[in-house]
């Protein structure tokens, strides 16, 4: 058996959450037997890519950025390249690892079609810093291509019920395709040493990792760290992955908030190992990963309530409202004073629950399923 994959997210942006996520259902598929991965992707002539995958040429950028935002890039790929690419290389299943990506059209009959779906935000949320035309233009993309593959598509896999609840209401008619495929958490490498970390970490400290979109509830969750910390002076400090420009300029040099920027693995895994607790704050999240990746360091972690970060904390985990800022500077004060709930042997099973053992097995029985399914 063949099975393509989309590989565009590794090209593109390999340390990416969703580029990790196409290696580790790479890294799956090839554990599989008597199974062969070919891989789809567009890259530039040098890209070493080029020598494992099935690739398109990249669009020069002027193109590429054609207005509205890629849809010329995505037509080439998906419209004119990938059903070609399909029938050439006889793939029997095909997986298409983005909000949308299955081929609009000519597709091979014989081919069954898998969308990997991490999350309707793009349908559902609104385009912060974007121009009303543009913003309507870049939604009714985002409808047509995702809809056209969740029509298209013979499964659905989705990393929580949160998303799988989220697809079916939004499309009843496919909600029948719906399975959940938690996302792989791979392990990190050893940590790096404190000396040679970009800045150094304060002696006791909490941790936020993600500002760049807006659901990530970073301006939020300063302000009530801030008020937490006028009301206790114990009030851990706040070391914050990602950069001061995604949150307001009255927020960007709070005393005690210290910003890592571009960091690697090694450096991600000392500051998971060494603070005292990982906040996830996001009011819309469709996994969650840096939960997981807190609790195999045995980190405790305090999460938001009402989406898929609740199917990724211990139920001893603290959950708090995301939209309630009083509330969440009342339970920092406390957890400040508080010992932590469970022990790091607790926290670092649970999150095995994830790893690359487990989610091979998961990806194995859904293929089952879907061969299962095309014999009937």
């Amino acid at each position: 058996m063949r099975i393509g994959l989309d590989y565009r997210a590794a090209t593109a942006a390999p340390a990416s959450g969703p580029a990790r996520q196409v290696l580790a259902l790479e890294r799956a598929l090839r554990r599989r037997p008597d199974t062969e991965t070919v891989l789809f992707t567009e890259a530039p002539l040098d890209h070493p890519h080029r020598a494992i995958a099935v690739a398109a040429d990249l669009p020069a950028r002027a193109d590429a950025d054609a207005a509205p935002p890629g849809l010329r890039r995505r037509w080439r790929f998906e419209a004119g390249f990938l059903p070609g690419a399909l029938r050439a290389q006889k793939v029997d299943i095909y997986i298409a690892a983005a909000e949308g990506g299955l081929p609009v059209w000519r597709k091979p009959a014989a081919v069954r079609q898998v969308l990997l779906l991490h999350d309707l935000f793009r349908l559902t949320l609104r385009r912060p810093r974007s121009a009303p035309w543009r913003s309507l233009a870049s939604r009714l993309i985002d409808e047509a291509a995702i809809g056209h593959s969740i029509a298209s598509a013979d499964a659905i896999w989705t990393p929580s019920r949160y998303t799988t609840a989220e697809c079916g209401r939004l499309f009843p008619a496919h909600a029948h395709k719906l399975y959940v495929l938690p996302d792989a958490l791979a392990p990190l490498p050893a940590p790096a040493e404190r000396s040679r970390l970009s800045r150094p970490l304060p002696p006791r400290y909490w941790l936020l990792v993600g500002t760049r979109e807006p659901r990530k509830n970073a301006d939020l969750f300063l302000r009530a760290w801030l008020d937490a910390r006028r009301q206790h002076y114990d009030t851990p400090d706040l070391v914050v992955v990602g950069s001061p420009a995604d949150v307001p300029a009255e927020l960007q040099r709070l005393s005690g908030v210290h910003w890592f920027e571009r960091i690697g693995d090694d450096e991600l895994a000392r500051l998971y190992l060494d603070a005292e607790r990982l906040w996830q704050p996001s009011y819309a999240e469709g996994f969650g990963l840096p939960v997981l990746e807190a609790l195999a360091a045995g980190t405790p972690v305090a999460v938001a309530e009402g989406g898929a970060l609740e199917e990724v904390a211990p139920g001893d985990m603290p959950r708090f409202d995301p939209h309630d800022r009083p509330q969440l500077a009342e339970l920092m004060i406390r957890l400040s004073r508080e010992s932590v709930v469970g022990n790091a042997e607790q926290r670092r099973a649970f999150a095995q629950r994830f790893a690359p053992n487990a989610y091979a097995a998961r990806v194995g029985a859904l293929l089952d399923e879907l061969l299962k399914n095309k014999k009937k």
